[in-house]
């Protein structure tokens, strides 16, 4: 019974749409083949700021929304 009721809850957590910040700017707009520039946490026991370009398909495989991150980590859009 339980798993039911997990089961059930996660399938309408997962039908809501993603909570966007109105007032934030959402990523440029681009073809399948942009890739986005974002700043990632660095590498456990470095402070140098670690930056990764991926197309949003490659973002969103990583559990990233590109337009959610962008207006605090977004660095530059390569066409």
């Amino acid at each position: 019974m339980a798993h039911t009721i997990l089961a059930l809850t996660m399938a309408a957590a997962a039908a809501l749409p993603l909570p966007i910040n109105p007032g934030a700017p959402a990523a440029p707009p681009g073809g399948p083949e942009t890739r986005y520039c974002l700043r990632v946490d660095p590498i456990t026991g470095s402070r140098i700021e670690t930056i990764q370009c991926r197309t949003r398909e490659d973002w969103w495989d990583l559990g990233v929304n590109v337009d959610k991150e962008w207006a605090d980590n977004g660095v530059r859009v390569i066409p």
